[in-house]
């Protein structure tokens, strides 16, 4: 490999040919703030993703709306089992009622 000639005539290529001049210029990372990379909540000023935020806000409002339907729901299912409470309590003393009344009327037989 002492000469840049190949085997069959062709010459070499050399990796400055093949993937270009590697200038520092073109190579260079654009600039970071350290600071705010390494200590995040040092950063006062961030910034908010629309779109997540609107699905959070979004999400937030239907669990409200979850925990209202659920406490209404609590509340009529609480007014349902006192009125049926109720009206079994009036049904037995209707039944109680008639059967007392009955036994009084086969006694006077």
């Amino acid at each position: 490999m002492a000469s840049p000639e190949a085997i069959d005539g062709v010459t070499e290529a050399t990796s400055e040919e093949i993937y270009g001049a590697t200038d520092a210029s073109d190579s260079t990372f654009p600039a970071v703030d350290i600071d705010k990379n390494l200590n995040p909540g040092t950063d006062k000023n961030f910034e908010v993703d629309p779109t997540s935020h609107d699905v959070a806000t979004s999400l937030e409002m239907k669990r409200q709306v979850e925990e209202k339907k659920k406490e209404a729901k609590k509340k009529k299912d609480g007014l349902q089992t006192l009125k049926t409470t109720i009206l079994v309590s009036v049904v037995i003393v209707a039944v109680a009622g008639t059967v007392f009344a009955v036994t009084k009327k086969l006694r006077e037989k």
